[in-house]
């Protein structure tokens, strides 16, 4: 045989992680450019939360008293407690959007064109999920300077709020992973629409992010006390130093971040799996 000179092609194999990563990245920055392409879409994202922040703040604020709050502080005391509800209500918001912008890609093909490309099938859920997630990081900004308008105040310095910050972007991409799960059941828009925020209603409002546990029914207070909003809402009145209300008994009240950190850990490792299986059976 005469020998040509030219090495004989070798097969590389794809790092798992390493190309989830990069693909990841790539469908991240995809998602983030297409939501930009649609300023109507990010600009009602920003108002709703700040109607909210505006409805219980000035409606509803002077009727709720916070218990071990001043007495004198009157409805100033209330909206300090209701930033970091709207907060946490806002991050939890963002499954929805994972749902349907999922939905609406498979119903437009583009799932089909992402599986035509040689990239990891489970990189299209985490750019899904992290993109979502990044979104918050605006929506959060709006929100805190709204805040700052109406009197909520940061009292514990920069730190502890990076820290309460960052467990809103934790949580927000916890949930996302839910919504994308939620999102690859659903055949059209619509119905994804629907079902997205069904679920999340009574998982924002039955909790402390509104009104203080202590006016609820006692079996309703116990569900609440351990629904990962509430922690979630009471952490990052603690790390920014707003009124808390009266802290419930069981462990989830009183290590509220580390029960807050447990849950997004556990629920990332239960529906992070769930998606990328239902993924791969629906693409397959």
């Amino acid at each position: 045989m005469v020998s040509t000179g030219i090495p004989t092609p070798v097969e590389m194999k794809r790092p798992l992680l390493g190309w989830l990563i990069h693909d990841g990245a790539v469908v991240t920055q995809r998602n983030l450019i297409a939501m930009m392409r649609v300023p109507e879409v990010v600009f009602f994202s920003l108002v709703q939360p700040v109607i909210f922040v505006l409805l219980f703040a000035y409606v509803f604020g002077g009727a709720i008293p916070i218990p071990g709050a001043d007495p004198e502080a009157g409805a100033a005391a209330y909206r300090e407690y209701l930033m970091p509800g709207i907060f946490g209500q806002t991050v939890a918001f963002a499954a929805a959007a994972s749902t349907v912008g999922l939905a609406e890609d498979m119903s437009k093909g583009i799932i089909d064109r992402f599986r035509s490309l040689p990239m990891t099938a489970s990189a299209v859920l985490f750019g899904r999920t992290a993109s979502d997630a990044i979104r918050q990081v605006l929506v959060l900004t709006v929100l805190s300077i709204t805040g700052f308008i109406v009197g909520w105040r940061i009292h514990n310095g920069v730190v502890d709020a990076a820290a309460a910050y960052l467990l809103l972007l934790l949580f927000a991409y916890t949930v996302s992973w839910i919504g994308c799960w939620i999102g690859l059941h659903m055949r059209n828009t619509e119905t994804a629409n629907t079902a997205g925020l069904a679920w999340l209603f009574p998982l924002t409002f039955l909790s402390n992010a509104f009104v203080p546990l202590t006016g609820m029914p006692k079996v309703v207070q116990t569900i609440a006390e351990w629904n990962p909003v509430s922690s979630l809402v009471l952490s990052c009145r603690q790390l920014f130093g707003n009124p808390t209300g009266i802290i419930g008994d069981t462990w989830a009240q009183q290590h509220a971040i580390a029960y807050t950190v447990i849950s997004c850990t556990v629920l990332i490792a239960i529906f992070a799996t769930l998606a990328v299986r239902k993924y791969r059976q629906t693409a397959s």
